[in-house]
């Protein structure tokens, strides 16, 4: 049995105003799900993407507004959003303070499709 110490774990930018640990991935040696943190600076957060697999995003702390396709929902510390695969979709926060978002994939490694281009589409692949 492994036991992972996420306090130790790298915390890396993802892009401006989002720095993000992966908790759980392929690199952990899962073989079903990836787990990550985001920490976003106001004003910042995920653009507009999709995924394969199904997405669950809990906002930990702050205030995000998450958009699936043509609308959007305010959502708060404690709720969560349920992403569908194939389901375009994308969070900012919109608070003053650093949002923190936990989200769960059904898959073991990050893969998306960005509405915009330069965006690292694959990540946390086994050598």
């Amino acid at each position: 049995m492994d036991v992972l110490d996420h306090g130790k774990q790298e915390i890396e930018v993802w892009r401006d105003g989002v720095n993000t640990r992966m908790r759980v991935s392929a690199l952990t040696n899962s073989h079903q799900l990836l787990i990550f943190e985001q920490f976003c600076d106001p004003g910042h957060g995920a653009p507009m993407h999709i995924h394969a697999v199904e997405e669950v995003l809990e906002v930990v702390e702050g205030v995000a507004e998450i958009s699936l396709g043509d609308s959007s929902r305010v959502v708060s510390p404690d709720q969560s959003v349920v992403v569908p695969a194939g389901m375009r979709h994308g969070f900012k926060n919109i608070g003053d303070g650093i949002l923190k978002v936990r989200a769960t994939m059904a898959a073991p490694i990050f893969e998306a499709s960005y509405d915009v281009r330069g965006e690292i589409a694959r990540r946390y692949s086994p050598s």
